[in-house]
């Protein structure tokens, strides 16, 4: 029995291979190791997996690729929770961008870029990812992803630079004010996952100017900051991973037209993808 687990900081999707079966899916919290211990990693996964928990004596394969994973330390921490829930499988744990690179450029080379509750991007060449300047988190960086258009959304609310039907509204959905938001944002865990959580005011509104211009806005910054500091980025395909990619692919298309970006792939969930690939990669290994 094979497990493939794609996470970012807000949800880990989960999908086991069971032979003579279709594959099982299963969704937990986010489980980035700068955001949580291992014991809290454990925590997550007992508490809120436990139906396929009851399977991992019967898991001989564990592939999991996660926000939060590029370093060996960071690593070695979910692969050490990992171990302690499916004892008898072999466990592997990459970075999320490896498990987007798979997805969506099999083994050709091309550019991969994460936009979900955080965004990123990394050249692929074949077989490896190469991360550059990028990644910086939701406090320096993260240009075009959920907690990007949330910080801007309850800034541009408690400054008071929504226009006032836009106000109005925003309050009726999610009745916050300036106390709330400060202690959700510097008091609380998962920050980066509460601001994202508003994005989904900016899909509803999305055909009014107010939302086009953060949309628009965000997504450029990406480019410029993010695919454009690379010399050769006209010279391959650039695919994107995440929410905010796939909901917002139309805006994300017509800026990377204008920036002589090549768009691939744009996927919501790479699960499905990585499994495949997994599989893929085993049978001909």
């Amino acid at each position: 029995m094979i497990i493939v687990a794609d996470s970012g900081s807000s949800k880990t999707d989960w999908l086991i291979e069971c032979p003579g079966s279709e594959p099982q899916e299963f969704r937990t919290s986010g489980l980035n190791p700068y955001f949580l211990t291992e014991k809290e990693i454990i925590k997550v996964i007992q508490s809120q997996g436990s139906a396929f928990v009851k399977m991992a004596p019967q898991v001989s394969e564990v592939y999991f690729f996660g926000a939060g994973c590029s370093s060996p330390d960071r690593r070695e921490m979910v692969s050490n929770a990992l171990s302690h829930l499916f004892s008898k499988a072999f466990v592997s744990v990459d970075s999320d961008l490896l498990g987007s690179a798979y997805a969506t450029c099999g083994h050709a080379k091309g550019f991969c870029c994460v936009l979900g509750t955080g965004s990123n991007i990394s050249y692929f060449d074949g077989e490896e990812i190469y991360e550059g300047k990028h990644g910086l988190g939701f406090v320096l960086g993260d240009e075009g992803s959920g907690s990007w258009f949330g910080k801007v959304l309850v800034t541009d609310f408690l400054y008071g630079n929504m226009p006032k039907e836009i106000s109005d509204l925003f309050y009726q959905q999610y009745k916050i004010d300036k106390e709330l938001i400060i202690k959700n944002v510097y008091q609380k865990p998962g920050a980066n996952s509460y601001l994202a959580s508003f994005t989904k005011f900016l899909s509803e509104i999305k055909s009014t100017a107010y939302s086009q211009e953060i949309i628009k806005r965000g997504l450029s910054e990406f480019v410029e900051n993010c695919i454009k500091t690379y010399p050769d980025y006209p010279d391959y395909n650039c695919h994107f991973v995440g929410s905010i990619a796939y909901h917002f692919g139309d805006e994300l298309r017509d800026i990377c037209a204008q920036s002589g970006v090549h768009v691939g792939k744009i996927i919501k969930q790479p699960i499905r993808d990585l499994l495949e690939f997994v599989k893929a990669r085993n049978n001909a290994s």
